[in-house]
């Protein structure tokens, strides 16, 4: 079981994975790169991990600023994630976004989601990973 501190970690990750494939997805909306059916497939077929992870660090911001105090934390955060991918992926464009989603979007495993989000958003990876080598 892991611990308070690197679930929250973990959930902030999972979180913020699932805004960047969004933002980046509506970014990437024109052209032969669309891959918003493949993020709707991804969301659907990890809904699950990505509302637990989502209710789970509300949980941790109850504790520390209230109810009231929470929620507005929580949607201060999401905010700020989507501005980090407003312009797009750092290192990542379209084409191998939409490829990687396609791939995320054929697993149910909530494990794929933590070793995807590992690889895609800190730094790009000297050397590369399962998602981040495209």
């Amino acid at each position: 079981m892991p611990t308070t501190a690197s679930a929250g970690t973990g959930d902030e990750q999972i979180r913020k994975l699932d805004i960047m494939l969004m933002v980046t997805s509506l970014r990437c909306r024109m052209g032969s790169d669309d891959f918003q059916h493949h993020y709707r497939k991804f969301s659907s077929n990890h809904l699950h991990t990505l509302n637990g992870a989502a209710r789970r660090m509300e949980q941790g911001l109850v504790k520390r600023h209230g109810a009231r105090g929470a929620k507005r934390a929580l949607d201060k955060m999401s905010v700020g994630m989507a501005n980090e991918y407003g312009q797009g992926h750092p290192w990542l464009g379209c084409s191998e976004l939409k490829e990687i989603t396609s791939d995320l979007s054929q697993s149910r495993d909530p494990a794929v989601l933590a070793q995807a989000a590992d690889e895609l958003l800190g730094p790009r990876p000297a050397g590369g990973g399962r998602y981040a080598r495209r």
